[in-house]
This record gives structure tokens, sequence and C-alpha cells, in this order.
């Protein structure tokens, strides 16, 4: 059964739920935002009573904000302890300790953010909640000068955060310090079979402006990154798969890839691919992939033959996320064709009221790889050249058109 929720849905889940009958667990949320008619809906008793049924029922959620519906309504599949395996990421340490027994994390709680001995951390380190979401919190801190100032920003973007999401998907009452990860960043987009094994659906590399970055701005699919990347992502995922003992059950990962080619995890998502309808989507752009469809049917990729004809292609996601420094409030419009000419071939671009969230959208493109200098701009961009300022109707740019193709 699929489950939908804010903060987006797009167009290519709601025509996939369509034209598969794919049943939609009927909350009061999904039914307002905007299925097609016809779409199968389940009542949400008639929804715990098939759960009863399934020995390990299959479950996909489109967004994090379902996982508390689940924790209430499921709890006797044993799902919501799975769910809370992977979610907080301090579980998820301890949980894959195992595998790496070096590796330094510790829980910091808000309160005591004031007064962490500086000189017990390892230098440089990450900080970010430790039931998190979007690098909402997130800090990379190399300095005592650095965690002053982390610190500062952390307290601020609680305070600016506050209500967006349920604490199920962020709650900023606890932090994990860990060490940092050196290494190339992907995100991959699996699930785990009726066996627990493994099947990766998609692999993107996360590109980051400098050693600071943390944002989430590009990431990038290409021929090259899965054929290098697909065995050995397999194989960890398999290794925590076993630990976790997880079964249909898909999942977001976010692994690092070392320079002696180690692969470490650095958070592994339940219940969903990437957020905002964006990896998986991509994927069936790029691959003619569908990733949902996949997952329920149980099949495995044939990625020889998907990628066939995709040498010398990127496919990218781009965050529109609002690192301006202009509040939303300030904002009369954005752009939005002014940014989609910058780029050699637009494929989507998917609007975002960033009154309600921090973001102006998100695009997906295609890039030849000897034109990557169109990425690394916008990687680098504060966005400000397509941001008007002054007195707005909040929604004024956003009417109309909220997916362009």
């Amino acid at each position: 059964m699929f489950f939908v929720d804010k903060p987006y849905v797009s167009e290519f889940v709601k025509e996939t739920l369509l034209e598969n009958a794919l049943p939609v667990v009927a909350t009061t949320v999904a039914k307002s935002l905007g299925l097609k008619d016809g779409t199968r809906f389940l009542a949400e008793d008639e929804a715990v009573e098939q759960a009863r049924q399934g020995r390990v029922p299959l479950l996909y959620a489109t967004s994090e904000n379902c996982i508390g519906w689940i924790a209430e309504h499921l709890s006797f599949t044993g799902i919501p302890a799975k769910i809370e395996l992977f979610k907080n990421k301090l579980k998820f340490r301890e949980m894959t300790r195992p595998f790496f027994p070096e590796f330094y994390f510790r829980e910091v709680l808000i309160e005591d953010l004031a007064t962490v001995r500086f000189d017990d951390l390892p230098v440089p380190f990450i900080i970010k909640p430790a039931v998190g979401f979007f690098s909402m919190g997130v800090h990379k801190v190399a300095s005592r000068e650095e965690w002053t100032a982390a610190v500062a920003a952390i307290r601020s973007e609680i305070d600016r955060t506050r209500g967006l999401y349920p604490e199920e998907v962020l709650d900023s009452r606890a932090f994990i310090v860990e060490e940092c990860i050196d290494g190339e960043e992907f995100a991959v987009d699996a699930y785990f079979d009726a066996a627990g094994a493994p099947v990766v659906l998609g692999i993107f590399q996360h590109v980051f402006a400098s050693g600071y970055d943390v944002s989430d701005r590009v990431y990038i699919t290409s021929k090259a990154i899965i054929e290098e990347n697909l065995a050995a992502f397999s194989e960890l995922l398999g290794q925590i798969g076993k630990v976790a003992g997880v079964r249909n059950f898909p999942v977001h990962a976010e692994l690092r890839r070392t320079a002696a080619g180690r692969v470490v995890p650095i958070e592994v998502n339940p219940m969903r691919f990437g957020g905002w309808c964006t990896t998986a989507d991509l994927t069936f752009r790029a691959y003619g992939l569908n990733p949902y469809l996949c997952y329920f049917s149980r099949q495995r990729p044939d990625w020889p033959r998907l990628l066939e004809g995709k040498a010398g292609k990127l496919f990218a996601i781009v965050v529109l996320d609002n690192g301006s420094g202009i509040e939303a409030k300030h904002i009369r419009s954005f752009d939005y064709d002014m940014l989609l000419a910058r780029f050699e071939k637009p494929l989507e671009l998917r609007k975002v009221d960033y009154h309600e969230y921090p973001v102006f959208g998100f695009l997906f493109t295609e890039t030849a790889a000897d034109n990557f200098a169109e990425l690394e701009w916008i990687l680098r961009s504060d966005l400000r050249p397509f941001i008007k300022t002054g007195p707005t109707d909040a929604h004024s740019n956003l009417k109309g058109n909220e997916e362009r193709t």
C-alpha cells in the first residue's frame, strides 16, 4: 500500500498510482493532495486489516510525514521499530557499530550545546539533528570559532523551521556529533526484498561546492556513476539489511566512498526514496525505470540494458534552496524562466511555495558530460539574480504551471 503526504506529491507519482491501481491509504491529508480521479483509495481501517493479513506488508511513503500514522496504526507489524532503527541516527550508528567499530559519534541534547567541551570533540566533525531531514541543522565544524557559530546557527534554524515537519521527521531536541567521513558522497534508492536482499534502483552523486558545503543543491546520475558503484553499494546495503532484519522495505541511503574505496554509510532513510519525489522520478526520466513499480512488483533492474545509449550524459536534480539570505516575506517573485535559460536541456521544473518552505523549487536537467560547468555554476549560485524583492502577493508567480516539462 502507498502513503502520500505533504510537502509534495509529483504528477509522475499521481499518474503511477492511477495507471497501476496502486492502493493509497485514504488519510485526511492524502485525500487533500489532488490525486487523480479514479485513484484507488484504501480506507484506513481496511489498510490496517490488510496489514494484519500480510506476513510482511509492502509499504511505501512519499513523505516521512506518514511515519506517525504507521507508528500509530501498524505497530503490530514490527515496521515502526524498523523505521526507528534507521530514522534515529544514533540508533543507526549503534546498529552499524560492528562494521565500523572505530567510528566516533555521540549524542548532545539541545540544552547542552552551550556547555559541551570542544576539546572533547574530534575536529573536524559534523553535527546534525538525531532525527532530521533535508540538511536542516547540519553543520561541519573545524575550529572553536566555527563551533560557536554553529551553535548560534542551530538555534536560529530551530526557530525558523519549527512546525514545518512533524517530530517524526525533524526533531531538534537531540543532536548527533560524528567524525567527518572523507570521500565522494552518494544517494542510493533501494529496497530490501522478501528475503532481505538489497535491490538498487538508482545511484546519485551528491556534488558539493566546497569542503564546507552541506547543502542539497546538486545530485547527478550517469551510466558511469551507476556502473562504478553498483556492486560495492549493494554489498554494504546487504550487510545493513542483514543486521537490521528488514524485508519488503524501501530506503534512501546516503553513503561516502573513500579514496581507498571503502564505503561508509552516512544515514539510511526508511520507507521512501529521495524526498519530494525527486530521485526516483529522475531515474524514470533518465533511464526509463519506474522505481515505485519496481518495488511493488518485486522486480530487479536490468542495468546493462537500461544504461545503453547513456554514455556521455549527466542527469541532475537541482534543489533551488533559498540560500540568498533574503527572507521569503521580502521576496516578490522568482524568475524561473531566466533560470531555465541557463541550462542546456531542462527536463522538468517543479515550483514550490517558497513562503511555506525554504526552497524555490526543483529542476531536473540533462547535461552533456563535457558541459559540467553549468552544474558548477548553479552549485555556487546564491540565486539572488533570479529574486525580485518588494511588496508581494505571496503566491503570485506560483499560480498555474506547477510542473513544467
